[in-house]
């Protein structure tokens, strides 16, 4: 008896078992994913010796992190209409190589504003790595195998933040701060090479229209937000019409964005995902969580500087037990999520984490101990790591293919604008704290590098009260991240065939 073997016709979609080995994928993704989650890890590091070169304010500083997290949000809610226009496996290599080529300009800025443009670039090609992996790995792997894909995606997470600040303290200490962009280009080239061969062909796809006036209404909208937050909050004073203009138009676009997104036959992003009570329930939790936990995440490197004289080699070090924890509980988590449901897991998560910044923030002084902070970052790393991989992932399990790449956009979009806003907010905080208790920092970030190391030391203790009283802001949003997570479902869902 004989079995004949069909081969599929050009163009063709296949099934999740017809192409390359997944997980072959996914080690390819992970790669190009750690180049973005290192560069996101160093420049936390980089922010204090920026400031001392540059002679800039953190409020200023904070937007060559927040300028790459927008044009990450801006380029995201394009990604499904993209990679219909042009393929996920084409667009993904196009965003890895202007991905690199913004790297190469960022390490040869002359001035702040050169630099925050630069990493404009880099993010735009960034934006697209991450939503684009999801695709494509949603689209190589079955359902019943995603939790442990998605997880191996996640190594990014693990080993981006652990060597990334440990590598660039120790570039930013011995070599240039210019070195922590130059070295993503060997690694963009490898990711070149390997996606090339690796990842199965593009197939065509129907065509969408793209949303061109929702792209305008989106991005500008949220850059001029937070535009306002950061100014407001750096004048102290809401009502000047300097802030108060850009507020009311990023709100009104971003309302306008909303109204069309409800109403357009093609919007940008398909806010009929909402209807979806898992989806919705996963993505508030994302928004509130994220929020505070990468919004905390350009504290840690400055307070181990600035309070504590730290070098940026010494601050990186100090990051590496969190960034260890949270890596390895998103690779359990990552597993266990295709076992348990996700209303008895994440709960547990955000819980953990917000244990963790609590303890954290309450044990800040001048002379807290090593230890015991670091026990407490390591509870805040392992809970954060077995939240957000998992919530994202049952944002979009169980999803049809089609709404499969629209799904993994506005999850990415939500998790890097709510980061960008997060740690936007959380500068601003910190320097009307700085600056309200210690005359020292009367001047901003900046004002502390022109004064002795005595009179620094001796504003220690003003110092870190200022960054305790901001992780207030950390420990509010992770407790009310808790109340959504008890609405996550509490029974597996039953498998689903494709037909």
């Amino acid at each position: 008896m004989s079995t004949a073997t069909s081969t599929p016709a050009p163009g063709a979609a296949t099934g999740p078992g017809d192409g390359p080995n997944p997980m072959t994928i996914a080690l390819v993704l992970v790669l190009g994913a750690i180049m973005v989650v290192l560069d996101q890890t160093v420049v936390n590091v980089a922010i204090n010796r920026l400031s001392q070169d540059f002679d800039a304010p953190l409020s200023t500083l904070q937007w060559v992190v927040t300028g790459y997290s927008l044009a990450l949000g801006a380029v995201i809610p394009s990604s499904a209409w993209a990679t219909g226009r042009f393929g996920a496996k084409r667009l993904y290599m196009i965003a890895i190589g202007l991905f690199s080529a913004g790297s190469v300009l960022a390490g040869a800025a002359w001035n702040i504003e050169s630099l925050i443009a630069f990493r404009v670039v880099q993010g735009l090609g960034g934006g697209l790595v991450l939503p684009l992996g999801m695709t494509i790995l949603i689209r190589a792997a079955s359902p019943d195998r995603l939790g442990r894909l998605m997880a191996t995606l996640g190594l990014a997470v693990l080993i981006g933040p652990l060597i990334g600040p440990v590598v660039g303290g120790y570039l930013i200490d011995a070599v240039s701060w210019r070195w922590m962009f130059f070295i993503n280009v060997p690694i963009g080239a490898a990711v070149l090479a390997l996606a090339s061969r690796v990842f199965p062909p593009d197939v065509p796809e129907p065509r969408r229209r793209l949303d061109v006036p929702g792209l305008l209404m989106l991005s500008p909208g949220l850059a001029a937000l937070i535009y306002g937050v950061t100014t407001g909050g750096e004048r102290g004073d809401f009502g000047d019409p300097g802030v108060l203009l850009p507020l009311l138009a990023g709100v009104a676009l971003v309302v306008a964005f909303v109204g069309r997104g409800l109403t357009a036959s093609d919007p940008l992003i398909d806010l009929r995902l909402f209807r979806d009570r898992t989806f919705t329930t996963a993505t508030v939790t994302l928004v509130l969580f994220a929020c505070g936990y990468f919004g905390s995440s350009i504290l840690l490197p400055l307070y181990f500087q600035v309070v504590r004289g730290e070098s940026a080699t010494m601050s990186g070090l100090l990051f590496v037990p969190m960034a260890l924890a949270s890596g390895t509980a998103m690779q359990v988590a990552g597993r266990i999520i295709d076992k348990v449901p996700a209303g008895r897991l994440v709960p547990f998560a955000v819980a953990l984490s917000f244990t963790g910044v609590t303890a954290f923030a309450v044990q800040l002084s001048a002379g807290a101990s090593y230890w015991g902070l670091t026990a407490a970052l390591v509870l805040m790393g392992a809970g954060g790591g077995m939240t957000m991989m998992p919530t994202m992932t049952t944002a979009t399990r169980g999803l049809s293919r089609e709404q499969g790449a629209a799904a993994s956009t506005t999850v990415n979009l939500i998790n890097t604008t709510v980061a960008a806003i997060g740690m936007a907010v959380a500068s601003v905080l910190l320097t009307s704290a700085m600056a309200s208790r210690s005359p020292a920092a009367a001047d901003g970030l900046q004002g502390l590098h022109k004064i002795t190391d005595q009179a620094r030391s001796a504003a220690a203790p003003e110092l870190a009260d200022a960054f305790q009283h901001t992780y207030l802001y950390a420990i509010a949003l992770m407790g009310l991240a808790l109340i959504p997570t008890l609405f996550l479902p509490r029974r597996k869902a039953k498998k689903t065939t494709e037909g």
